[in-house]
C-alpha cells in the first residue's frame, strides 16, 4: 500500500514537494489556509530562476544596508519598528550570519541547489509542452553607478571561482545584447544560466499534474492542531476536519514558525513582503529579465507584459499594501530605462505576497529530529520559485528515506534549537 503523505501548504514549495512526492506513488493530499482561488507570494513575483543568486540575503554589508535604507519610505528594504521578541531575535541571528565565511559555505550549496533546479524546470518544461513558457536568455544585471557596477564585477569573479558562468558588460554591450529596451547605465553582469517564466501558469501546470496524479487538495483549512504521540505526528486538525496521514510535510511558507510552535520547534521566520506590478502591454519589451541593481527591482517579461517586482518590508504577517514601497519601484524604473515614466504605471494595481526568511538567508529543509515522519521545507526568501523543483525532489527523497541528491546539512531545520 502507498504511504500517506499530508503537504502543509499550496505554495511552490508545496506543490513542487507533493507532485514530485505523487511521482514516486505516494498517495498525496494537500492543505491550504487559503481559498482555491488565491494569489500568494507563488503567483505574483518575478518568475526568475537564478543560478546567478548564490550569495545569501544575510551577507557581508546588508545590516549596514539596511540600516541606512530602512529610513527612507521608499527604499528596496524597510524594516516596521515594533516591540516583537520573534523581529528582535531574527535580528540579532542575521547580524550574526551576515559574514563572509558564511557566504563561504553557502554559495557552492546555492549554486547545487539552483542549476540542480533549472534542470528540472527543463524536464517539467517537456512534460507539460512548456506551457509556463520558460524562457532561457539569461539575466542582466543593471547597474546606474560605477560603483555598483565594479561591485558586481567582484561578484561575476566569485561565479567565475564557483563553475558559474559571467559576463561583464558594458552599457554598449549590455544594449547589444537586448535591443529592446532602452538603458542607462554603467555597465551590467550577464548570467546566462539563469532562466525566467510565468509564475501564475507555472502553479497552474503544478496543480493540472497533481490532478492527473490523483493529488487530493483541501482548502481554507488552517491547521489548528497537531495530534502526536511518542515523537510521531498522527494528524493535523483543521476547520476542514482531522486529516491524519503516515508523513507530514510542512511548506507553510511566512505562517510555519506559528504552525511549528505548538510542536515545541523553533523555526525562526520574518516575513518580507514583496510587491509587483505588471504592465499589460509595455511600448518596449527586453527579451532578457533583469535586475536593476542598486534598487532590487526585478524586472521579467512575461509573454507580452512586462512586470516589476521587489521590495523587501518586513511587518509582520500583514498583507496591507504599502503605497510608498509601490511608489519606490515606479519612481526607479525610469532610472534604468529613460523611456518609461510614472505615468506608464497609472491603473497598475499592485500585487504583494510574503517570502518566508529565515536569518541566514538559506532554506530550512530536511526532517526534524523533534518527530520522525515530519518534513520542513520553508524559509526560501526571494528563491522560493527558483528552489521549488529542487526542494520538492529532496522533499521526495527523503520520504524514500534516500539519501538526498545533494548536500542539505547547512539546510537542517532544526540548526536554531
Amino acid at each position: 500500500m502507498s504511504r500517506r503523505v499530508v503537504v502543509i501548504g499550496a505554495g511552490v514549495i508545496g506543490l513542487c514537494s507533493a507532485y514530485y512526492a505523487a511521482r514516486r506513488g505516494r498517495r498525496v493530499t494537500v492543505i491550504d489556509r487559503a481559498p482555491a482561488e488565491h494569489d500568494g507570494c507563488s503567483f505574483g513575483n518575478a518568475g526568475m530562476i537564478a543560478p546567478s543568486h548564490f550569495v545569501p540575503l544575510a551577507a557581508p554589508g546588508m545590516v549596514a544596508r539596511g540600516l541606512k535604507w530602512m529610513w527612507n519610505p521608499r527604499s528596496p528594504f524597510y524594516i516596521k519598528p515594533r516591540l516583537d521578541w520573534d523581529l528582535i531575535s531574527w535580528g540579532l541571528k542575521f547580524w550574526r550570519a551576515a559574514t563572509a565565511e558564511h557566504v563561504r559555505r553557502s554559495a557552492p550549496v546555492l549554486r547545487d541547489l539552483h542549476l540542480a533546479s533549472r534542470a528540472c524546470f527543463e524536464e517539467f518544461a517537456d512534460v507539460t509542452g512548456n506551457a509556463f513558457g520558460l524562457v532561457k536568455r539569461g539575466l542582466l544585471m543593471l547597474c546606474k553607478e560605477p560603483h555598483a557596477f565594479h561591485e558586481e564585477a567582484a561578484t561575476a569573479e566569485e561565479a567565475g571561482r564557483l563553475g558559474m558562468p559571467a559576463e561583464v558588460l558594458d552599457s554598449k554591450q549590455a544594449q547589444k545584447l537586448d535591443p529592446g529596451i532602452r538603458m542607462d547605465i554603467a555597465g551590467a553582469i550577464y548570467f546566462p544560466l539563469d532562466c525566467h517564466l510565468s509564475p501564475n501558469r507555472f502553479m497552474s501546470s503544478l496543480a493540472e499534474q497533481l490532478a492527473k496524479l490523483g493529488a487530493t487538495f483541501i482548502w481554507n483549512a488552517e491547521v489548528t492542531e497537531w495530534r502526536t504521540s511518542a515523537a510521531i505526528v498522527h494528524a493535523v486538525t483543521t476547520p476542514q476536519g482531522e486529516v491524519d496521514a503516515d508523513e507530514f510535510v510542512l511548506c507553510a511558507g511566512s505562517w510555519s514558525q506559528a504552525i511549528t510552535r505548538d510542536l515545541g520547534l523553533k523555526v525562526p521566520l520574518q516575513a518580507g513582503k514583496g510587491y509587483s506590478l505588471t504592465l499589460p502591454k509595455p511600448h518596449q519589451l527586453p527579451e532578457i529579465c533583469a535586475i536593476l541593481t542598486e534598487a532590487r527591482i526585478a524586472v521579467t517579461p512575461i509573454g507580452q507584459s512586462l512586470r516589476f517586482g521587489g521590495t523587501m518590508e518586513i511587518a509582520g504577517l500583514n498583507e496591507d499594501i504599502t503605497p510608498a514601497r509601490v511608489q519606490g519601484i515606479i519612481e526607479a524604473v525610469p532610472k534604468y530605462y529613460p523611456d518609461f515614466t510614472p505615468a506608464d504605471f497609472a491603473g497598475v494595481k499592485p500585487w504583494r505576497g510574503l517570502r518566508p526568511c529565515s536569518p541566514d538567508g538559506l532554506p530550512y529543509l530536511g526532517r526534524t529530529k523533534n518527530y520522525s515522519n515530519l518534513i520542513i521545507a520553508t524559509g526560501h526568501a526571494m528563491m522560493g520559485l527558483s528552489l521549488g523543483p529542487i526542494t520538492g525532489k529532496i522533499v521526495a527523497e527523503i520520504l524514500s528515506d534516500e539519501r538526498p541528491s545533494i548536500d542539505i546539512s547547512l539546510l537542517n531545520p532544526d540548526r536554531y534549537s
